[in-house]
């Protein structure tokens, strides 16, 4: 069983100060003496130790005084343990600005759920690429059913840890655990990873089944058709089926489908009034992944020649070649076939 708080003098700094990244410094800010967040400027560094606040996740909750804030330095040299929180299109630009700070003993966890858009790599993929292949022995990814807002406010979360070598997801596994947030490991990458990712494209979809007020039985069958396409692409990629099943496939896909606290499932209410998918990132804080991620997951269907109806019907309407009614009309023309 694992204990809470195994490693009290363990040395934390997340890179991103987006809401997911900022949450888990703050629940980790509670089992910690000090924990060290890492800002994308001087400016949002001081602004954030000043006001204590991000609005990212609204005015109301105050930053622990003992996350420490500043932009990326050489402190990272110093860490035991470095989270990486950023949108999945910026990944690889952050790796390259902490690369020569991270020590050969530093375990890195990505808890960016995305594909990069012009490669169609995962994070884990991309963490190789810079650092070497040497360093999967010191990466795990982190995915589940965790909204940000939800887990600061102590609200009881599971979520996985996967890594190709299992001892560095149970060493981690021990640093994060606690009673409210439940952490499981895996060994299975890729298919924590895809079902992190490709998730958010179905709750898009569910966002626009709840703007048009289709009903529950029509949104079940639409999220049910979904987690198969997610299977189907993951599978494809190399992943594990009973992954899919689990807290990083369908846990993180009831989460994000059915929760208004999702920004994914919001953009899709957004597209079912009608606004555009300009019109709608101009009005957003956050970044939204399965707006990118769509269009990578439809280049990983040719690539593996997978059918994905439903991705490339919301790819579609992103892309305004579809309207709404128009790419439903289409998904609801196919054939049933046997499930």
């Amino acid at each position: 069983m694992v204990k809470k708080n195994n490693f009290p003098k363990t040395k934390i700094g997340i890179i991103g100060t987006t809401s997911w990244g900022t949450a888990l410094s703050i629940i980790l800010a509670r089992n910690y003496t000090e924990i060290n967040l890492f800002a994308r400027s001087v400016e949002e560094a001081n602004q954030l130790t000043s006001k204590r606040i991000n609005l990212k996740l609204g005015g109301n909750i105050k930053l622990p005084n003992n996350i420490i804030i500043s932009k990326i330095n050489k402190k990272i040299n110093q860490l035991d343990l470095i989270i990486i929180a950023v949108p999945s299109q910026s990944f690889r630009k952050n790796i390259l600005e902490i690369k020569d700070y991270i020590q050969d003993q530093t375990f890195i966890v990505s808890a960016t759920k995305g594909l990069e858009k012009n490669t169609c790599k995962r994070m884990s993929e991309i963490l190789e690429d810079e650092l070497g292949e040497t360093i999967s022995n010191k990466t795990c990814v982190l995915s589940g059913p965790n909204l940000a807002l939800e887990v600061i406010s102590n609200n009881h979360a599971s979520t996985v840890l996967a890594a190709k070598n299992i001892s560095t997801a149970t060493h981690v596994q021990q640093i994060l655990n606690s009673k409210e947030f439940r952490t499981y490991t895996n060994s299975d990458i890729i298919g924590v990873e895809l079902g992190g990712s490709l998730k958010n494209i179905i709750a898009l979809g569910a966002g626009i089944c709840d703007g048009l007020q289709v009903g529950d039985n029509a949104k079940a069958a639409f999220i049910t058709r979904g987690l198969k396409e997610i299977t189907r692409l993951a599978v494809a990629s190399g992943a594990n089926p009973e992954t899919l099943s689990g807290l990083s496939g369908l846990g993180d896909l009831i989460a994000t489908c059915s929760s208004k606290l999702s920004r994914n499932h919001s953009v899709g209410v957004k597209l079912a009034q009608g606004k555009t998918i300009q019109e709608i990132k101009k009005s957003m804080l956050h970044i939204a992944e399965g707006v990118e991620t769509t269009a990578v997951a439809v280049k990983l269907a040719k690539k593996f020649n997978v059918e994905l109806p439903i991705t490339t019907g919301i790819n579609s309407i992103l892309n305004q070649e579809l309207s709404v009614n128009e790419a439903i009309s289409k998904l609801l023309d196919r054939n049933p076939l046997h499930e």
